[in-house]
């Protein structure tokens, strides 16, 4: 009995793959590029010029939110790749992932060739929906504020154990909403995220560098990446006096450098705490103290590199490091090592305007010149 049932699923799995086989065949005789777009989405490929037109910052100093240049991004990148997608859990103003070009328009019954998702209010489901739309093949994309992760977090950790190039956009990340108070600043997030096996977590430092971050998530096709963003406007670095944001894609560099290359002090910082790290530079190189300044937007992309290529960034023999960031300090002993000092968040946040609070918990070049100095006095 079971060998007749075999037989005939046998026979009947054939004849559906030729009737499929052959229905292709006239798929393709009649529709030729979209079945190109169908080969390239079931190999998670992406389209010859999926990249053109994508922005170059110019260098300046009141600069732009990393959430104002990711959408940016997004409304080229959505033009240039069909299948690509998405949107926020109810707050596409303020992540600024609204896709406004003309023609993108927003998927509902009535529009099957929208490009907007409105998720509604629902983290987790927004992030399970970009999963599925990931195991369809299509790219997908899902936002909210950085504080709603944890309601995301499950669909995350679950796109990591699948192996899927989900992406899933994260704004409003440290204090920069100053008086919307500590619930709504972030501090242990992206500890928690960098815990996650499998899981790319970009930071990244400004609007150039955004678009690096997008380039390589983007090329990503078995991880999930998350991409966290400022709220407030971060200086557009200017990339003729300093290095290249291309170094994204190492997960760190070396930014800004003592003349020569050999540094007494290392200060590494990601997101809006780069360009407090410049500034920290500036001041001790104008004080004759040697220092390096590492862009580090990815943990997870720099520890895939090298050991000669990590040895470079981060000398061996360069014990003293600082290491700068608006969040919880836990992992950063790592790259700092036990000689190293770590300026970060101990505890939550606090509701005044965003250059009080920077003040209050140590955010500021000063205060890590100080500690600068005060290491090399020490040794």
């Amino acid at each position: 009995m079971y060998q007749h049932f075999e037989r005939g699923m046998g026979a009947r799995g054939a004849a559906a793959r030729q009737e499929w086989t052959e229905m292709l065949d006239r798929y393709k005789a009649s529709y030729p590029e979209l079945v190109v777009e169908i080969d390239h989405m079931q190999r998670r490929l992406l389209p010859a010029g999926w990249d053109k037109n994508l922005p170059v910052f110019p260098a300046y100093a009141k600069g732009m939110a990393g959430r104002e240049a990711s959408g940016k991004v997004l409304n080229i990148l959505a033009q240039n790749i069909p299948w690509f997608l998405g949107g926020s859990a109810d707050l596409g103003p303020s992540n600024k992932t609204l896709l406004t070009y003309p023609g993108a328009g927003d998927f509902q019954a009535d529009n099957l060739h929208g490009k907007n998702l409105h998720y509604g209010i629902r983290e987790h489901a927004m992030a399970a929906t970009v999963n599925g739309l990931s195991l369809s093949k299509i790219r997908a994309f899902g936002a909210t504020f950085f504080i709603f992760s944890d309601y995301a977090r499950p669909a995350m950790r679950l796109a990591a154990l699948m192996e899927l190039p989900a992406i899933f956009v994260f704004t409003h990340d440290a204090m920069g909403d100053g008086e919307d108070g500590p619930t709504h600043q972030p501090v242990e997030h992206l500890a928690s995220l960098r815990a996650i096996p499998g899981l790319v977590t970009l930071r990244p430092a400004d609007a150039n560098e955004v678009v690096e971050a997008y380039r390589y998530i983007m090329q990503l096709r078995h991880e999930p990446a998350v991409l966290v963003l400022s709220r407030q406007p971060l200086p557009t670095l200017d990339r003729g006096k300093y290095a290249a944001a291309s170094g994204v894609a190492q997960g760190a560099y070396v930014l800004a450098d003592a003349p020569g290359g050999a540094p007494e002090v290392i200060l590494i910082a990601s997101g809006s705490e780069v360009s407090l790290a410049v500034h920290a530079h500036e001041t001790l190189s104008a004080a004759g103290v040697r220092s390096r300044v590492v862009s580090m937007p990815s943990w997870e992309i720099f520890d895939r590199q090298s050991q000669e290529y990590r040895d470079r960034v981060l000398p061996p023999g360069v014990t003293a490091r600082i290491s700068i960031e608006q969040a919880s300090t836990f992992g950063w002993e790592r790259y700092v090592g036990s000689a190293g000092r770590m300026v970060g968040m101990k505890t939550f946040g606090a509701s005044a305007p965003l250059k009080e609070l920077q003040t209050r918990f140590g955010f500021e070049p000063d205060a890590v010149c100080a500690i600068a100095k005060q290491m090399l006095t020490k040794g």
